[in-house]
């Protein structure tokens, strides 16, 4: 554990006790009447447990902190595939889904075997998952259902495994500190939803994609994101980049979890939910804090193998 490291947790903890501090200031001044204020302090009190499970996992080490996304991502397809509407005949494609692709997934990746982990679920169980499917002689909407599993798949548990997978990349100079890495990615993805939250509460007057999500707006990603972004080049100290790789990748990570935000958002609005569970308390369910991660993980971790590994 490195000193920049352990000073990123301290920024954190100073984070969460400011945001704390102020729900309670405003909670006090509203009385609790405010529906925002309370959506708030339960927003503050998730990212309390959500924070303090990652970290753990972080000091834990690789194990952990695979086994914790396989568990998030387990339950965030089971989310999804419980939203979404489902026949009989749709039972063993569903089972492979749950029961045999998340484990085999995250136990290539905790074996490091890359080669396999980037292409088991986008080559190999698209074609067993179709091929059941069609096994099962249930034609009606057959392209809509089987669709639906594969692409439940390639989010909840394809998209988000490139999170931990951050830990497998060997970059020169930075052995044994790629779990500085992962948190960084957490942290950005994690603090731009903060951020453009907050900004939307307190400047938002333009909606942003008002027919998917009403209360983005481009004040909220526009403040919220740049300010995310400065944040990403100013930690750039615990990164293998420099100041400007570093914001530049930052500004990637908002842009693509933003955009995975609305495109999880437009499914859900096509399922008639408003969120995709309620585990957990002000944030929905787990696909509801993974949807920005599963679109800007893939895209963060393949740009960083790229650049910076040999």
């Amino acid at each position: 554990m490195t000193p920049s490291f352990i000073l990123c947790g301290y920024l954190l903890l100073a984070i969460l006790v400011l945001a704390s501090v102020t729900g309670f200031v405003l909670n006090l001044q509203y009385q609790g009447a405010n529906a925002t204020i309370n959506n708030l302090n339960a927003r503050v009190k998730a990212w309390w447990v959500m924070a303090a499970i990652m970290f753990a996992a972080f000091l834990l080490g690789r194990v952990t902190t695979v086994v914790v996304f396989a568990f998030s991502s387990f339950m965030a397809l089971r989310e999804f595939l419980t939203l979404s509407p489902s026949k009989d005949s749709d039972y063993w494609p569903l089972f492979i889904a749950l029961f045999i692709v998340v484990p085999v997934h995250y136990w290539l990746l905790g074996i490091q075997w890359y080669g396999l982990f980037s292409i088991f679920i986008p080559v190999y169980m698209f074609a067993l998952i179709s091929a059941v499917s069609a096994l099962s002689q249930d034609t009606d909407d057959f392209l809509v259902r089987n669709a639906r599993v594969l692409f439940a798949l390639m989010v909840c548990v394809y998209g988000v495994s490139h999170a931990p997978a951050l830990l497998m990349l060997d970059i020169p100079g930075f052995t044994g500190h790629n779990v500085q890495l992962l948190f960084f990615f957490t942290f950005i993805v994690q603090v731009s939803d903060v951020l453009q939250y907050v900004f939307g509460k307190l400047l938002g007057k333009t909606k942003l994609a008002p027919r998917l999500s009403p209360a983005k707006t481009w004040e909220g990603f526009i403040g919220g994101g740049l300010t995310a972004t400065l944040l990403g080049g100013a930690m750039s100290f615990i990164t293998p980049f420099g100041f400007w790789p570093a914001t530049l990748l930052a500004l990637l990570i908002v842009v693509c979890g933003t955009l995975g935000g609305l495109v999880m958002s437009a499914v859900k609005r096509s399922l008639g939910a408003k969120d995709w569970g309620s585990a957990i308390s002000g944030h929905g369910g787990y696909m509801d804090r993974l949807d920005s991660v599963s679109f800007a993980a893939p895209l963060f971790f393949h740009v960083v193998r790229y650049f910076w590994t040999p």
